[in-house]
Order: structure tokens, then C-alpha cells, then sequence
């Protein structure tokens, strides 16, 4: 990681995102009374979990109301959340006065038009990999991971690390921070 990207990863107090093609592939269920579904991954909101407990705040902000998004908010215990936001910019000014906050302490995980101007204002911005080419352009970071299948977690694990809480959360869940391969004391007994 380029040492510019890592001086705006440290100054960052608050990750906010979109829901739709960040935190889902975009995709949308509707069933034949209108109730709508989304499938969100597990290890983003484990991710966007271990931000709130080193002291990240998380916030979202979506154009589009569901009731889904409430039901997963509250899952992750996400208090931050702006549904309807048709114009995100104003949105994002809102919740930067609300919080007590500067465009540089916030993150922004974007993937459409619609996410470029909070993207051009955040301190650190980044787009899913499968996000329009004009918003991959504007961004900081193009995560490896689609919308949905871990470019949340990838960059949640960006800001726990750059921040030095990456040693804490791997004795916290018992791995090394540098293996890639199981320990010696697992090799050969089957698990």
C-alpha cells in the first residue's frame, strides 16, 4: 500500500456505504406481493462488526427504502442509516454536521453515478470491482472483491490494518496476521 493511501486509511473515523451493488451484487428479489429480499455477505458484516468494536464508526446511505436494509442495520447494529437519499451529497454533509465530522474522517464504498459526489468529498473513497467504470475512475481504491462477495470486508480489513488493530483482532481470533498456511501443530491431523 502507497504511503498517501495509508495516510488517509489512518485518519479515518467513520466508514459509510451504499447498500445496493456494495453490500449486495446489486440484485434485487421481489416476490409476487412486492416484499423484497437481498442477500448480503456474512464476512462484510463481520467486517463492518469489527470497525464499530475498534472505535470506526459505520454508515449507511441508499437511495432506495427497504425494510431490509433496517432488518440488516439493526443486525449489525448500525445506527447510522439514511434510506431515500436521492441527492447522497447533501446527505453525506448532514451526516458530517450530525457527527461532528470532516470529509476527510469519512470513508465512502461506492458503485454507480449516483455514489460520485460523496466519492470526490470523502478522505478516502473506494468502489466494488463491478462498479461503473466512470466511478472506478474517481475512486482512491477498486477492491479486488464484486459488490456483495467481500469488497466490504477488504476494505474494512484496509482500515483495520493501516490503523494498527490488525495484531489485536488475529490474538483475539488466534492466527498469525502473516500465515498463509495452516500451523504446524494442524498439519497432518486431518481438520
Amino acid at each position: 500500500m502507497d504511503k498517501e493511501l495509508l495516510e488517509k486509511l489512518k485518519k479515518i473515523k467513520m466508514l459509510a456505504l451504499d447498500i445496493d451493488g456494495v453490500m449486495t451484487d446489486g440484485g434485487i428479489i421481489m416476490d409476487s406481493e412486492g416484499r423484497e429480499s437481498k442477500i448480503f455477505n456474512v464476512r462484510d458484516g463481520h467486517g463492518l462488526v469489527l470497525l464499530e468494536r475498534h472505535g470506526i464508526r459505520v454508515a449507511i446511505i441508499t437511495g432506495r427504502t427497504s425494510a431490509v436494509v433496517e432488518h440488516r442495520a439493526r443486525d449489525l447494529r448500525i445506527t447510522e442509516v439514511y434510506q431515500g437519499a436521492l441527492n447522497k451529497k447533501e446527505v453525506f454533509g448532514e451526516m458530517l454536521k450530525k457527527n461532528n465530522l470532516r470529509p476527510d474522517d469519512v470513508a465512502y464504498i461506492g458503485d454507480d453515478l449516483v455514489d460520485i459526489p460523496v466519492l470526490k468529498l470523502a478522505g478516502f473513497s473506494a468502489a466494488v470491482f463491478d462498479a461503473e467504470e466512470t466511478v472506478k475512475k474517481v475512486v482512491d481504491h477498486v477492491t479486488v472483491n464484486r459488490g456483495g462477495q467481500g469488497a466490504v470486508r477488504e476494505v474494512c480489513e484496509m482500515l483495520l490494518r493501516a490503523q494498527g488493530f490488525w495484531p489485536e483482532i488475529a490474538a483475539r481470533y488466534e492466527f498469525s496476521e502473516f500465515a498463509q498456511t495452516k500451523p504446524d501443530s494442524m498439519a497432518g491431523s486431518g481438520n
